[in-house]
C-alpha cells in the first residue's frame, strides 16, 4: 500500500509513524507513506498557500492551485483508489471504512488548515471526506494520523496474529469483550474463572455474551443498527 499524504505541516505527523506498528509495516515492505507539501506547488514567490475568503468572513482558506497541482502531479504518475480529504463535516471514520480502505492500493490523503480548502478542490478532486468526530482540530494532520493506523494494522503481516484484528471491537459490529492476563489473582481481585478452564466452547460463549452485554450498556445504538 502507499499513502501519500498532502500537508502543510508534515512534522506534525512524522513521529507516529516512526514507531510501533506503522513503523513495523514500513520496515517490512507492507506500505509505504510520502508527505507532500503544497507549498513546493506555489507559484507565488513566497510560497504563499492561503488568502482571504471571497466575501468576507474569519479565517485564512487553503488556495486551489497548489493543492490542485499537488494532485495532479501524483495522479501522473500512478493511479489512486481515493482521495480523501479529512474534514469535520465529512463521513464519520468507522471499522468498516477502515477495513474498505485496507484493501486499497493507492491513496492520497488531503490535510486541511486554517478555515480549510477551496470548495472547488472538493466538489472535483476529493473522492471522499472523512471525519474523525463531531470535533474540531487545527488541522487534519492528527486526523490522518488516525486513519492511517486505522487501516494499517489491518494489512496482512502487520500484526504477528491475524486473528488478533479480527476480534477487536467493530469488527463484528459489538464491542469486544473484557481481557485479562497473569497473574490470575492480585490483591483480591481474580480472573474469572471460565478464562482458566480451558474450556474453548465455554470461553467463546462467555466472550460472545459479555460483548453483548457490554455493548447494551455503552453503545445499545450498534445493536439497534
Amino acid at each position: 500500500m502507499r499513502l501519500d499524504i498532502i500537508t502543510l505541516f508534515p512534522e506534525l505527523i512524522e513521529s507516529p509513524f516512526n514507531a510501533s506498528i506503522i513503523k513495523r509495516a514500513k520496515e517490512f515492505g507492507l506500505v509505504k507513506i510520502f508527505f507532500h507539501n503544497p507549498r513546493d506547488f506555489s507559484s507565488n514567490k513566497f510560497k504563499q498557500v492561503d488568502d482571504y475568503q471571497y466575501g468576507g468572513g474569519a479565517g485564512m482558506v487553503m488556495m486551489i492551485e497548489p493543492i490542485v497541482k499537488c494532485i495532479k502531479s501524483l495522479q501522473s504518475k500512478r493511479n489512486y483508489d481515493q482521495i480523501i480529504y479529512l474534514t469535520p463535516d465529512g463521513e464519520t471514520l468507522n471499522q468498516s471504512t477502515a477495513n474498505r480502505l485496507s484493501n486499497t492500493t493507492n491513496l492520497i490523503l488531503l490535510c486541511g488548515h486554517y478555515k480549510g480548502v477551496d470548495q472547488r478542490i472538493r466538489d472535483n478532486f476529493i473522492t471522499q471526506e472523512i471525519s474523525i468526530g463531531d470535533f474540531v482540530l487545527s488541522g487534519g494532520e492528527l486526523a490522518a494520523a488516525v486513519l492511517c493506523d486505522s487501516i494499517v494494522r489491518l494489512l496482512p503481516g502487520v500484526i504477528s496474529d491475524g486473528s488478533s484484528a479480527l476480534s477487536d471491537s467493530f469488527q463484528d459490529g459489538i464491542l469486544a469483550p473484557p481481557i485479562y492476563t497473569r497473574p490470575a489473582e492480585y490483591e483480591g481481585m481474580s480472573v474469572p474463572a471460565i478464562l482458566l478452564s480451558g474450556n474453548t466452547p465455554k470461553i467463546e460463549e462467555w466472550r460472545e455474551k459479555k460483548s453483548i452485554e457490554l455493548t447494551k450498556k455503552l453503545r445499545p445504538d450498534l445493536l439497534d443498527d
